[in-house]
């Protein structure tokens, strides 16, 4: 892996080194580059693939203050830019998808592949608001006297097992980073976009999906029938021969 810092952050990342048309792989939340590397080696002879472990991940530096999307964002432009690349092809999974979202609102992205992509607000359910409303109150019980013992209880029992597993500013990067929505930017989407979803995606229900593909400008929505939100890495042959056909039909129409 090659190792660079970038706006205070050291990063490490795979770079296929050429000098054709960048390919970028973002990962998705408590995740690395890892689960990307099937495409990265599909991908690496026919385009300069950059795969990387975001601040805070993977091999990469812890990070050092509280991110929200927006930052992550900032930060790969920053990374992107240190590395000569404009105007990249960019695949993404969940967490990743929201970064590839706001950047590509902001920045030239030749093609767009998300894959149980994050970034809209899910439809809580009664038990879901009854859960959380429960939390907000059990949290304010356990600051008083005698009862703080208790906290740590509470939080393991009703954090999400993202949250749970995480700690200092990766903590509280993803408490602000879920209550980011970003349903207002899939409209500015400018890219041709290709929408990867497992059937039975629980993270990122397919509802979401198709509100996307609805919503986004150019899209269309392939299914992975009786999969979940890591199909694209389940079906990792099948997922490469969809988006190289997808990239294809850019290239025949240019």
């Amino acid at each position: 892996m090659l190792k660079k810092q970038v706006s205070n952050q050291t990063v490490y990342y795979h770079d296929s080194q050429n000098d054709k048309q960048a390919l970028v792989l973002l990962h998705g939340w408590g995740q690395s580059g890892e689960l990307m590397m099937p495409i990265y080696d599909y991908f690496k002879d026919q385009y300069r693939v950059i795969n990387v472990d975001f601040p805070g991940f993977g091999h990469s530096e812890a990070l050092k203050q509280t991110w929200g999307v927006y930052d992550y964002a900032a930060w790969l432009h920053a990374f992107l830019s240190a590395l000569n690349i404009e105007n990249p092809i960019i695949v993404a999974h969940s967490f990743g998808a929201r970064i590839a979202i706001v950047y590509s609102n902001q920045h030239a992205v030749q093609q767009l592949v998300l894959t149980g992509a994050a970034g809209i607000k899910d439809k809580q359910s009664l038990l879901v608001k009854g859960k959380i409303a429960t939390y907000k109150v059990l949290k304010q019980l356990v600051k008083l006297p005698g009862l703080n013992r208790y906290e740590d209880q509470l939080k393991k029992h009703f954090g999400s097992s993202d949250y749970k597993e995480t700690t200092g500013f990766k903590r509280s990067s993803f408490v602000k980073i879920v209550n980011e929505d970003l349903s207002g930017l899939l409209k500015n989407i400018k890219a041709s976009t290709l929408l990867v979803w497992g059937e039975h995606d629980q993270a990122t229900p397919l509802w979401m999906a198709k509100h996307m593909e609805k919503t986004i400008p150019d899209a269309g929505l392939v299914v992975f029938e009786g999969d979940d939100h890591y199909a694209y890495f389940h079906q990792s042959q099948r997922f490469n021969l969809i988006i190289e056909v997808f990239f294809n039909a850019l290239k025949e129409n240019n």
